[in-house]
């Protein structure tokens, strides 16, 4: 191949970057390649992956990367690259047209679009030559180009069709629906419809983690008391901890699994994922109380501290699943190469983590506990302790020799929403542990994400290289607003909910629509697009609005002030019906409604929080699984109190205090630690 350089260059996505030595003359989005398609007539391709993506490279591989098929499509069309990390909401416009089309989805996202970007055709991978019912791409794009320049007619019906189809109503008509627990009934007996009783999880492979419904079932255990649904996710989480999705030596979560064994993993880790994990564990610790759980989450924490954290403090996207073009190639282990590093105790090894010649992989292994330590004690007949000793031995020896390997590459670009999920765990993980360098964790993140990442009275999506821009959505705000009270949980600090109430402002001025009643998940003055997206369902991650209207209630808790709730209380109407139906795709959602059908109590402590009585007074909230209840911490000391009815004369206290309230009435106060566990039911 020669040497190519194109538009790309001057991108600050290392996807982009990916592709800037690209024969396929690449424009990023913006009006220059809309421009140049309208004056050349030609019609455009949206190409839209992102830097962890293995089927994004191998469509790189076969076709980007090839001159002559490059030569055809910058003849053909006017190609733009989009980050899909970077850029939610083109991904979203156009990932909903290409399912309209299809019924599916996925990434490479490939769109053809008129040079007024309404898309007329699209789908995902296309291979280099015809290959079981899948055309080549070269031929696609030949077709593509026909029909552009000779069926005109027909492009312009598919295009009017599917562009109608992705504008959002300005109302939907459901925020008239009553919200109670009915919702949340219906939608816990068809979440347990799907369960997989054997393995965890919900419905067959591929397998994602899914960690918002089962967040939603802990808190209808809570709630209820039914066990049913806190089994639900003890088994899932089980059995992912032993499978091969979660990496064995060096800690972290990989994307999802292949299998519904959760044996052979999408080899991809996401910061987001391992964020959303983490803290799913750190919830069952509470509950539970069993170390294993406790064990992960500083695995998980310990992962992305080691290998995706930047010096000052953010936190990068994501891990790839290749390395020296091969998926997975830096986890999986031969017999051999098992045999030759450990010597007489493979024979164990192999025997807990399913090692054999044949391999489960390619013809190699990806470690997986085939058997339990209980099982594998008996069978071998080698006491537990002992067992536990040779693993621990044999997995640092396995993660010395694996840290030789070439390793995957790193998206080192910084997304603020993805960053405050992380910064929401640690602050949290770090006031349960009571972990001073998880919370210094949390707090260099804060300040790095307001300091690189708020400009001009304006939250931006991506940082890399010094350089923040474009701006941010929904989610960022809410996810980082969520992030910072939990923060101040961790550390009695009223700087982060102020800050975090500037955020939630901002949100509403922003991305509130008082027409339609809920929030769109792009400000009133981002660019215009075919339609203003509104990402109604959870995926991956929470959608901004369901995050949004946890954000609002848990502010409202703290403020009392009523708007936040009647916006809070107008978005969950609005959704209502859909999470009876459709729960799994909805979790966050049903998370924030067991909030927000919750009894509203509010815990007061007034102390200096690193003195042993102020600790002894938040320790049951550190111990104990309290979704529910709303934390204010006043430090006496601090110079800064946030306006709240809970911190009215209340500050000037002469040893710690704890005050139980509900709605902002509060009990008489108490200094001793066993009467608030009393009065907290414990």
């Amino acid at each position: 191949m020669g040497s190519f350089t194109n538009r790309l260059i001057h991108e600050t996505s290392p996807y982009l970057i990916q592709h800037a030595h690209n024969p396929v003359e690449w424009f990023p989005w913006g009006p220059e390649a809309f421009e140049r398609a309208k004056f050349e007539n030609k019609p455009i391709l949206v190409s839209i992956g992102y830097s962890a993506c293995h089927w994004c490279h191998v469509m790189e591989r076969e076709s980007f990367e090839d001159e002559n098929v490059a030569k055809r499509m910058n003849e053909l069309l006017i190609s733009i690259k989009v980050d899909r990390e970077e850029r939610p909401d083109i991904d979203g416009i156009y990932m909903s047209a290409v399912q309209q089309m299809h019924g599916h989805g996925g990434w490479p996202l490939n769109v053809f679009l008129l040079p007024d970007g309404r898309p007329f055709y699209g789908g995902t991978y296309f291979p280099p030559s015809d290959f079981r019912g899948m055309p080549s791409w070269l031929n696609v794009i030949e077709a593509i180009a026909d029909a552009y320049h000779n069926q005109r007619e027909t492009v312009e019906n598919n295009a009017n069709v599917l562009t109608n189809a992705l504008v959002v109503p300005a109302s939907d008509g459901l925020s008239d629906f009553t919200l109670d627990s009915t919702v949340a009934q219906n939608a816990f007996s068809i979440i347990a419809s799907n369960f997989d009783k054997e393995h965890g999880g919900f419905g067959n492979a591929p397998k994602f983690p899914q960690t918002m419904p089962q967040e939603f079932l802990l808190r209808y255990y809570y709630r209820t008391g039914s066990n049913s649904a806190r089994d639900m996710v003890e088994i899932t989480m089980k059995k992912m901890a032993s499978g091969g999705i979660y990496d064995h030596l060096g800690g972290g979560f990989s994307r999802y699994a292949t299998d519904n064994q959760w044996v052979v993993p999408h080899f991809e880790k996401m910061l987001y994922d391992n964020a959303l994990i983490a803290s799913l564990y750190l919830q069952l610790y509470t509950i539970t109380e069993d170390s294993t759980y406790r064990n992960l989450v500083h695995s998980i924490i310990n992962y992305v501290g080691r290998d995706l954290k930047h010096p000052d403090g953010g936190f990068y996207s994501s891990q790839d699943a290749d390395s020296e073009g091969e998926e997975g190639k830096y986890y999986v282990w031969t017999l051999e190469e098992i045999e030759s590093l450990l010597g007489e105790t493979s024979k164990i090894y192999r025997h807990i983590y399913g090692i054999s010649s044949k391999g489960n992989f390619e013809g190699k292994n990806i470690l997986h506990i085939a058997k339990s330590l209980s099982v594998s004690s008996e069978e071998l007949n080698v006491e537990i302790g002992k067992l536990s000793k040779i693993l621990e031995s044999a997995n640092t020896k396995l993660l010395d020799e694996r840290n030789k390997r070439i390793r995957p590459t790193v998206d080192d670009k910084i997304l603020t929403s993805w960053n405050a999920l992380m910064l929401r765990v640690l602050a949290e993980a770090g006031f349960t542990f009571d972990c001073n360098e998880y919370i210094r964790m949390a707090e260099d993140n804060a300040k790095f994400l307001l300091t690189n990442l708020y400009k001009n009275n304006r939250l931006l999506r991506t940082w890399k290289d010094q350089k923040a821009h474009l701006l941010g959505y929904l989610e960022d705000y809410a996810f980082l607003a969520n992030a910072l009270i939990s923060l101040h949980v961790a550390t009695f600090s009223h700087e982060w909910l102020v800050k975090a109430r500037l955020l939630i402002d901002q949100m509403i001025e922003l991305f509130w629509d008082h027409e339609a009643n809920k929030f769109y998940d792009v400000g009133y003055d981002h660019e215009e697009l075919i339609t203003r997206p509104y990402q109604v369902f959870d995926n991956a991650i929470p959608s901004g609005a369901s995050a949004a209207t946890e954000a609002l209630i848990r502010m409202h808790k703290l403020t009392g002030v009523k708007d936040y709730f009647m916006k809070a209380e107008t978005s969950l109407c609005g959704v209502a019906p859909l999470l009876s139906r459709y729960p799994l795709g909805f979790g966050n959602w049903l998370k924030v409604l067991e909030l927000y059908l919750a009894e509203t109590v509010e815990l007061v402590v007034v102390g200096d929080p690193q003195i042993k009585l102020t600790k002894e007074l938040v320790s049951p909230l550190r111990d104990n699984f309290f979704p529910f209840i709303t934390f204010l911490g006043i430090n006496p000391k601090s110079n800064m109190i946030f306006d709240t009815p809970l911190s009215i004369e209340r500050i000037n206290v002469e040893t710690p205090t704890a005050y139980l309230c509900n709605n902002f009435i509060c009990e008489l106060p108490t200094g001793d630690p066993l009467e608030l566990r009393f009065m907290l039911g414990l």
